[in-house]
Parts: C-alpha cells; structure tokens; sequence
C-alpha cells in the first residue's frame, strides 16, 4: 500500500529545520510536521513572507533568517541555530536569467547546491537524525556534469541545462554525504528525494511569456504542492526508510504519484563524480566535513 501522510507518528520533541519554507512544497511541509507535534523553523530569505505563512500555521513554527545565495547569511544562520533533528533542504530556484550569487557563483547551482552545502556541513555535529535533500526528475536533462566549469565562465548558459546540473548536484551530494556518514560509522543518514511535478511559484520565475502559462499547464499533469510535499514528508519521518534509495513519484514519467523508490540516471550514480563534487563544492565554500 501508498503511503500516507496519517502514518507520521507524534512529533513531538523533535525540531525540523526547513530552507525555503515560506512557500509551496516547503510551506506544506512546515504544515504537516507542526501538525504532528514537530518544531519547525523556517529557515527563509524573505522572513516577512515566511511570518505571514507561520502566523498562519497551527503549532510551534519559528522563522529565521536564511539567504542561499550568501555563504556569510549561512555562516550566521549556522551560528545561531542549535542542536535539532532533521535538516530538510527544500529551497531552491529553476530556470531563471543568467546571475551571480553574492560570492560568484551561478545563482541556480549556488543556491540550489552550494548553499545548501555549506550550510549542511556547518550545522552536522548539530544534527542528531538526519538530511533530507531535494533533487528533481530535472536531474536526467543534462547530459554531464561539468566539474571544470560549474560556474558557467566557460560555456554559453542555458537556464535549462542549469536546473537540471544542480538537481543533479543536490542527488550526487545527498549520495556521498550518505556514503560519508556510513563509512564513518554515523548513526546519521542522508536521503535524497524528488516531489515530482507541482505548480508552485518555481513556474513564474522565468521572467519570460512562459511564467503565465506555465503553472496552470502544470497543474494538470502533476500533483499539488501538498502531494509534492510528501516525498520530503516521508524521507523526514520515516524511521526505517532506506537512504540509499531516491524516493518520490513514479507515474507519468515521475511527475505525479504516491512515494517509491525512484529510478534515477547512470550519470546520478557515478562514484567518483560524487566525489569530485565534493571536493569541489568544499573549495568553493571553504567548508569541510568533520565525521
């Protein structure tokens, strides 16, 4: 049988910690998990936004300050944020105009990865359970990951083709943090889920005629944002689910669905590419793992 959100136990006692939470898939997580009891601190760039949603929320729900696109915003986040339970990253961008993060990087790999990244391996000694990270069926839409240039300085950018490096970044990451926490004997776990296909705002962020159309078409082929939310709800709560499996939907290609084990590509399990991109992605922020 499915699974179903009604099979979350009590949380009370555990405190989650959710980027991005102040909208779609993020802001019916953050429902749920307060719902059942949990602590939840919505960890979001736009806290005006985020308070108005957490206002609305019954249950204990907390907002902070949380900028991806600025590694000093995550280094504070990370020193004022204590011990918790589960770290979900959710934030993220799709598709947008060629950019630059606050430290250089390429806007949609420097948020959707390197921000989360950092701020992963910032907060580990604090986490007591777990990682939930947030990777899209988007990731098979490129043909390689371009480990030498990941910033785009030496290629011609196409927002598509960007998306879909950092979803891949977010499964390849999730993977090796994984492979990192069992080698050294961690209790942890890291999971790497997709929500399938939802018309949440990602849709209306393009800045091109596509952003008046494109939610509405999404909406019929793919599933609300509450159903969305259950991969991240499941990976979060689930005490015996498997991290070495990439769960989310699986009909229709992945777009829509209840919550399975998940096929991903052959370039997604590439070993020594995960590896590679840890290391690059420690260069890049100046942030290294302690296991």
């Amino acid at each position: 049988m499915a699974w179903n959100p009604s099979e979350i136990p009590d949380l009370t006692g555990r405190t989650f910690v959710i980027t991005g939470a102040n909208g779609g898939i993020g802001k019916h997580t953050s429902r749920v998990l307060a719902a059942k009891g949990g602590t939840v601190i919505m960890a979001c760039r736009n806290t005006t936004k985020a308070q108005q949603i957490a206002d609305g929320l019954a249950g204990d729900v907390r907002v902070a300050a949380l900028d991806l696109a600025d590694l000093a915003s995550v280094r504070e986040f990370a020193d004022r944020t204590g011990e918790f339970d589960v770290l979900i990253n959710n934030a993220g961008l799709m598709n947008i105009p060629f950019s630059r993060t606050k430290d250089g990087f390429e806007t949609q790999w420097g948020v959707n990865h390197l921000g989360h990244f950092a701020l992963t391996g910032l907060l580990l000694d604090r986490i007591g359970d777990r990682v939930v990270s947030l990777s899209s069926i988007a990731h098979k839409q490129t043909p390689k990951l371009w480990v030498d240039d990941l910033n785009y300085e030496q290629r011609k950018y196409q927002r598509n083709l960007a998306y879909a490096q950092a979803k891949l970044s977010n499964l390849m990451f999730a993977r090796e943090l994984q492979r990192r926490l069992a080698e050294s004997g961690s209790a942890k776990k890291s999971y790497a889920v997709h929500p399938g296909v939802s018309a949440t705002d990602l849709f209306t962020r393009t800045e091109t005629p596509i952003d008046k159309v494109a939610k509405p078409f999404i909406a019929t082929v793919g599933h609300s944002p509450a159903k969305a939310a259950e991969s991240s709800l499941f990976a979060a709560t689930t005490p015996d689910a498997d991290p070495n499996t990439y769960w989310g939907p699986t009909w229709m290609f992945g777009a829509r669905g209840p919550v399975k084990p998940s096929p991903s590509n052959k370039l997604s399990q590439d070993r020594e590419l995960w590896r590679r991109l840890w290391e690059e992605s420690e260069r890049l922020t100046g942030v290294t793992y302690k296991f």
